[in-house]
């Protein structure tokens, strides 16, 4: 089967935990607004006629079927391609830590628009400079211990134990979104957090995805993104 991704086609956002997944599996897939541009999206958003439509990208077609929502993508997606085991304990845990990963996501991007994203960061600079205080300080901590004792109590390097599975790419870029947004903090707290940083490294030089990242499909960071660096937020 040959899948179409739907998502913005200058930023990672979301959509990049799917695109991940993906290129992990030799997937056959198009990232259709990479091609055609972001008015590929629109039948999808503004036709009130559509039967479960999606609220907003990502969202993955595969034959008739459309899957919004990158949770839920991906929880559909990997036991389909080898990236979860086949134990529906262990595919409800890799979902779970998907979820998890969904609400830090959030809070990434709190940082730079605590208000709300129709207001510019230049609108709410006051605003931010509070939350990102909290969030380097509190909150990132918090979460990076959280994968930091699951991993201690795993024995094969991996969140689910000796083979990767979607939750430990999607960990994977969290790390490398916060290095770019926050690199003191993360210089600061990654020496504390060895095993969280050592998934990073072993996901980005699996074969199939340092061929990506090394490719063009790979948007770089932006300042367009949930992950945005302003130094004056990097405490």
């Amino acid at each position: 089967m040959r899948y179409e991704l739907y998502y913005w086609p200058s930023i990672q956002g979301r959509g990049e935990f799917v695109r991940l997944a993906l290129e992990e599996a030799g997937a056959d897939y198009d990232d259709v607004a990479r091609r055609r541009g972001a008015e590929a999206l629109m039948p999808f958003l503004e036709d009130k006629s559509l039967a479960r439509a999606p609220f907003a990208p990502p969202f993955l077609k595969a034959g008739k079927l459309v899957i919004g929502q990158t949770a839920s993508i991906l929880l559909w997606l990997a036991p389909r391609h080898g990236l979860v085991p086949k134990a529906e304990a262990a595919r409800i845990w890799a979902h779970q830590l998907q979820l998890t990963i969904a609400d830090w996501l959030v809070e990434v991007h709190d940082t730079h628009h605590p208000i709300g994203g129709a207001f510019y960061y230049e609108d709410q600079k006051p605003e931010s400079a509070r939350r990102a205080a909290h969030f380097t300080g509190m909150r990132l901590p918090k979460f990076l211990g959280y994968f930091e004792r699951l991993l201690a109590q795993e024995k094969g390097g991996w969140l689910l134990g000796r083979s990767l599975s979607y939750a430990d790419l999607s960990l994977f870029q969290v790390i490398a979104g916060l290095r770019y947004a926050f690199p003191r903090a993360m210089a600061r707290l990654e020496p504390r957090h060895p095993r969280v940083a050592a998934l990073h490294d072993r996901a980005g030089s699996r074969e199939r995805i340092a061929a990506y990242l090394a490719s063009r499909r790979r948007i770089p960071f932006n300042q367009h993104g949930i992950f945005r660096h302003y130094s004056e937020l990097d405490a």
